[in-house]
């Protein structure tokens, strides 16, 4: 029974909500943006239309960056991050959802993250140690995600309504593109913004570290015992 009290008890902590920023932006925007869903279903768009061009979007901000455009990358990104946001609410409005759709919104995420660090490594070189950290730290955060929430054991936020299942993070969507911005607002407080994240990012991959050693080892433990 205890070790049942327990498991409960980490699920609860680990997936509470509110706990982030991406979290209640996500719930907040799907009240907001049905004048855009309507325009994407008058075009005769299709849900992966909006995330490839969402995609787009992201590189194009991460060419912006590299040539140190920096006001143009704030918008192209943040513009990317808006069709993000809302191919999936537009896929379920319209009765489009698949799973390949859930496949791809998660690949092109990881793309797109990726290739603005790319883009930062080109504009400001002197910190290429802390863009590869940060890119490392990515891998991590992925993997540590998709593999706690594919497993069923350890659900993300309630409020996410993303098809893949996601475990909950410190480090997400809405917190990547709050700290690109500052990156790209604030360039001579590279170092430090880069210390910050990476700092989040490992707190995020260990807190999913300790969350699936103990959910799911106590799991182990009691179904040996039991």
């Amino acid at each position: 029974m205890q070790n049942l009290n327990n498991l409960s008890e980490a699920k609860t902590s680990f997936s509470r909500p509110g706990t982030m920023i991406d979290q209640p932006f996500r719930a907040w925007l799907a009240t907001r943006v049905q004048p855009l869903v309507r325009l994407y279903q008058h075009l005769g768009l299709s849900p992966n239309a909006i995330t490839l061009a969402g995609l787009a979007f992201g590189i194009f901000a991460a060419i912006a960056t590299a040539m140190a455009a920096n006001t143009l990358a704030i918008a192209l990104w943040w513009l990317g991050r808006l069709l993000d946001g809302t191919d999936g609410i537009y896929a379920r409005s319209s009765g489009r959802v698949t799973d390949f759709g859930g496949y791809l919104d998660i690949l092109a995420d990881m793309a797109g993250y990726s290739a603005m660090i790319i883009g930062f490594a080109c504009a400001r070189p002197e910190q290429t140690c802390w863009w590869l950290t940060i890119l490392a730290l990515y891998v991590l955060c992925i993997t540590s995600a998709l593999s706690l929430g594919s497993l069923g054991t350890v659900g993300g936020n309630k409020g996410d309504n993303r098809s893949l299942r996601l475990a909950a993070g410190l480090a997400e969507g809405g917190e990547t593109g709050l700290v690109y911005t500052a990156l790209l607002v604030f360039p001579s407080a590279t170092q430090s913004l880069c210390t910050f994240w990476v700092f989040i990012l490992s707190m995020t991959v260990g807190a999913r570290t300790l969350v699936a050693w103990r959910v799911l080892g106590e799991k182990g433990q009691g179904s040996a015992s039991g």
